[in-house]
């Protein structure tokens, strides 16, 4: 049996934040703003892998609300979600994700991205599939205010 989940994430960028992107610290005068590290693909993959088994979102899980999950490692919020498809008898088959920013391009990054995440999850890093587009300088996204991720994760029974 076979599930499929879609996970996306929005966070404003802002001056003295690390730029944390696929558990990978990426070099940048701003970083994702948020409650945790705010890398919003993780967080993105997160919701993709709990929406497919219908177990509700990272906010549900993580709540925003908690000082248990302030400033906390994203891949930390990864293996818990993962830890909890693995409890209901699946695996991950494959997880297909992009990333909306503007600067810095991440080509340089994504390797260590993808190594990073199947490492995680327990799948080949050729089962993760990570893509960047710009905004071509348009909306919120175009002036470098912020960054949005998407994933796609197919889960199957074991």
């Amino acid at each position: 049996m076979f599930r499929i989940g879609n996970g996306i994430d929005y966070h404003k960028l802002a001056e003295g934040r690390d730029l944390i992107l696929g558990g990978v610290k990426i070099p940048h005068t701003k970083g994702c703003l948020g409650h945790s590290d705010a890398d919003v693909l993780l967080h993105a993959i997160c919701d993709a892998l709990l929406g497919a088994l219908s177990l509700g979102d990272i906010g549900k899980h993580f709540p925003d609300t908690s000082s248990e999950f302030k400033d906390i490692d994203s891949k930390i919020l990864l293996k818990r979600s993962i830890e909890l498809v693995w409890e209901r008898g699946y695996e991950v088959v494959n997880v297909d994700a992009n990333l909306v920013l503007e600067k810095p391009k991440i080509k340089p990054y994504v390797e260590a991205m993808q190594t990073t995440i199947a490492a995680i999850i327990g799948v080949n890093k050729e089962d993760v599939s990570l893509k960047a587009t710009t905004a071509e300088q348009l909306g919120f996204i175009g002036r470098e205010e912020g960054v949005m991720a998407n994933a796609v994760a197919l889960l199957k029974k074991k």
